[in-house]
């Protein structure tokens, strides 16, 4: 008797345990909303195009540095020595004002080693010789209206090259319109234009 009693057992445990694992394998779970959503994708939109923008014509009076160089009669053509950046002409850039006066000070940028130069207005030499040191000295010009172009020509390089000199530009009203440093060496000029409005 126990002999079936314990073959009963053990056949009802096999058949519940093979039952859970039938149960087990697969079970659908149920959606919350039975309704299906179709997904819409986003419209792709095409890149805007935009126009080319329209080609700003140069201010007419303003000065091309690669145009104003060019001409041998009054600048020194630059040396290709490598390693030496000074021996070349400096641009230093078009100032527009609308001042009836304009007055330029300068003087040595770096040590007073007696640093020389020339000064020009529209190729017209206005200070033969300037000694540089270290005060400010000064050359007051009346502009022309249009392009008034000061060239500042180095006439050595003292005893350290090259020719160093830091300049200031005032309007009329002695408001600094423009500051700046060149280094140039002998024979080659630095330029600043201003335009008259």
């Amino acid at each position: 008797m126990k002999r079936i009693f314990l073959i009963i057992a053990f056949a009802s445990f096999s058949l519940h345990s093979f039952a859970q694992e039938l149960n087990n394998k697969f079970k659908t779970i149920p959606a919350k909303d039975p309704a299906v959503k179709e997904v819409i994708p986003p419209k792709e939109v095409a890149p805007k195009e935009n126009p080319p923008s329209p080609v700003e014509k140069p201010a007419p009076l303003q000065v091309n540095p690669d145009e104003l160089f060019k001409d041998r009669n009054v600048y020194k053509q630059d040396a290709n020595v490598e390693g030496i950046f000074y021996r070349r002409n400096q641009f230093l850039g078009n100032i527009n004002t609308t001042s009836a006066t304009s007055t330029i000070m300068y003087r040595d940028a770096a040590f007073v080693d007696g640093d020389k130069v020339k000064v020009y207005l529209n190729d017209k030499v206005i200070e033969p010789e300037v000694f540089l040191n270290g005060e400010f000295k000064s050359v007051k010009i009346d502009l022309v209206k249009g392009i008034n172009k000061i060239d500042i020509e180095a006439l050595n390089e003292g005893f350290a090259s090259p020719n160093t000199a830091e300049f200031k530009v005032y309007d009329d009203k002695g408001q600094v319109i423009s500051s700046s440093e060149w280094n140039v060496g002998t024979g080659y000029k630095a330029v600043i234009v201003l335009v008259k409005e």
